[in-house]
């Protein structure tokens, strides 16, 4: 395997969008390909803090955390709309705020559906996108979201049930685990840090009404389909095969769509970075190195002047 190059760039940023303070992780050069990184459930930013070094080098990379999760502000659901549309409207003002005009998205699992709705949006301002374990067909959903989907039929009525698993401790260490037959290269702190960011008072009723509208993406796959088909944009998918959650044929689905993606099934979990870091970072690099070889190119050549 190739030896990857780090960056030290990284720092931590705030800015307030609609009252709401955002937290974010940026690194790299301003003047290089933009990498918009957005994150899973029940994550953050943080997921990506072992990534972000080994490509901002040659990338200006940027991750910030959704209202409700990791360091930024969580306004109570009562007085703030935790849907997937919201969030995806505060995200494309985030990015008009700190500048960002035109980059590659990064999306795993929630950070799919919020990527999509920005590439419907703004399709001029996304060059490219790398998927991990974020599903756009009904492949992609396993057999336990058969009782999720109950939830949305009866919210009253099975609310309790399935958001207390949703929320568990041992429910969040097997969304990192799932079926892989190396759960000790699993990191025990992922889990506990969102178990206990789950715990926090507002965080049940936040994490309960997202989830709820959940069933809004699944509503869209036809939509986010057709605009795959029709923009063709250059796209890398990730997937870790022991995710519990979201299956294999999830991944494949997208060929249907774009028939150049390019797609690798990784022996990782619905979190494969936690399994397959350096693997995920070279394929990451030399898919960008080849879709935005150019421009990146230019922004090292700038830099070195």
């Amino acid at each position: 395997m190739p030896v990857l190059s780090t960056s030290a760039t990284l720092t931590y940023r705030t800015v307030t969008m609609d009252g709401v303070r955002i937290f974010y992780r940026e690194a790299g050069s301003p003047d290089s390909p933009a990498l918009l990184m957005l994150h899973g459930f029940p994550s953050s930013s943080k997921m990506y803090a072992e990534l972000i070094p080994l490509l901002a080098d040659r990338y200006h990379l940027i991750a910030p955390d959704y209202p409700g999760f990791g360091l930024s502000d969580a306004p109570p659901a009562g007085d703030f709309a935790y849907t997937f549309d919201h969030l995806a409207r505060i995200i494309a003002s985030f990015t008009r705020a700190i500048g960002l005009r035109r980059y590659s998205l990064l999306q795993q699992d929630y950070g799919g559906p919020i990527g999509m709705r920005l590439a419907l949006r703004h399709p001029e301002q996304v060059e490219a996108i790398i998927v991990q374990n974020a599903v756009a067909h009904l492949e992609g959903l396993g057999q336990l979201w058969e009782a999720r989907k109950t939830f949305w039929r009866d919210r009253s009525a099975h609310e309790a049930e399935v958001m207390s698993a949703f929320t568990s401790l041992e429910v969040a260490r097997q969304r990192h685990v799932g079926s892989s037959p190396n759960p000790r290269r699993y990191n025990p702190e992922s889990w506990t840090e969102e178990f206990a960011m789950l715990s926090r008072p507002g965080q049940d009723r936040i994490q309960s009404d997202l989830f709820y509208d959940y069933q809004s993406n699944v509503a869209s796959y036809p939509d986010w389909q057709a605009w795959l088909r029709e923009r063709q944009p250059p796209m890398l998918v990730l997937w870790g095969r022991y995710d519990p959650s979201f299956q294999v044929d999830g991944a494949s689905a997208y060929a249907r769509d774009v028939p150049g993606a390019e797609i690798h099934i990784l022996d990782a979990g619905h979190f494969a970075l936690e399994e397959q870091l350096d693997e995920i970072a070279v394929l990451i690099r030399d898919f960008l190195a080849r879709q935005l070889g150019a421009a990146a190119g230019r922004s090292l050549a700038k830099a070195s002047v």
